[in-house]
């Protein structure tokens, strides 16, 4: 299978931790970023170490021009794409009767239309690569429907990607290419763990939030050629959270 990858939001987080591990896996790779210019760069630099081409590039990616310029760049540069992994999208900590229409707004375009613009633009790419792979990153439970009493507009949009992700799965597998998406519970970079953060820590089942490692793991397993008849499927990595 082709070698090339392009993770977004890939400067930080669980981005950055998808970025280096594919990295080690031996993938050529473009590392999308928005503002971290500095941050982006040094995740390059450390992907090269593993003897990789690493390049960053910077696009809005609420945009669909600049995503289609972000997905035709990187398959250029890189020789091609055969993995797209959308890991771009804000998160929003606010009651659903108090959400802004800008907040609203935002929360759909960086996480549900970014990752729409973005795939539609990969896919060509990707039945060139004849096997490809899409992760898309959600949320944990966005799957079940019931009431998300303050991050109404994040998990709507997380849910959506499910949707689409699932659909993107049943059509596109006569194409040798599957569709997946991760969904991490609490991790160790979730706002609970910030430092200013003044709430109490979510009770877990695990005794700990998820790890970069435990994210990236089950990233590169839907990635694995061991992982290609499985499509369309949500694979959280919970811990037992909220079950």
């Amino acid at each position: 299978m082709l070698k090339k990858a392009l993770v977004t939001g890939a400067a930080v987080g669980i981005g950055r931790a998808i970025a280096l591990m594919l990295a080690e896996k031996g993938y050529d790779l473009v590392v999308h970023y928005r503002n971290s210019v500095a941050e982006a760069q040094a995740v390059c630099d450390e992907a090269s170490a593993w003897g990789v081409r690493a390049m960053a590039l910077s696009v809005d990616l609420t945009q669909p021009a600049a995503a289609q310029k972000l997905v035709d760049q990187a398959a250029d540069t890189l020789g091609g794409l055969s993995v797209l992994v959308n890991n771009v999208g804000n998160f929003l900590h606010n009651s659903a009767s108090k959400t802004t229409v800008d907040q609203w707004q935002a929360m759909l375009d960086s996480n549900l239309n970014a990752t729409f613009y973005t795939t539609g633009a990969a896919i060509k790419h990707l039945k060139a690569a004849q096997a490809g792979r899409i992760v898309n990153i959600g949320a944990a439970h966005a799957q079940y429907l019931y009431a998300n009493s303050d991050n109404t507009a994040y998990m709507i949009a997380k849910h959506g990607v499910i949707i689409y992700t699932r659909s993107l799965a049943r059509e596109l597998i006569a194409e040798g290419i599957t569709a997946n998406v991760v969904a991490p519970g609490v991790a160790e970079n979730s706002f609970e763990y910030d430092s200013a953060w003044e709430g109490k820590l979510p009770q877990l089942p695990a005794g700990r939030p998820a790890t970069m490692a435990d994210v990236t793991r089950a990233v590169w397993f839907l990635i694995s050629p061991e992982a290609d008849y499985i499509t369309g499927q949500v694979v959280e990595v919970a811990g037992a959270w909220n079950l």
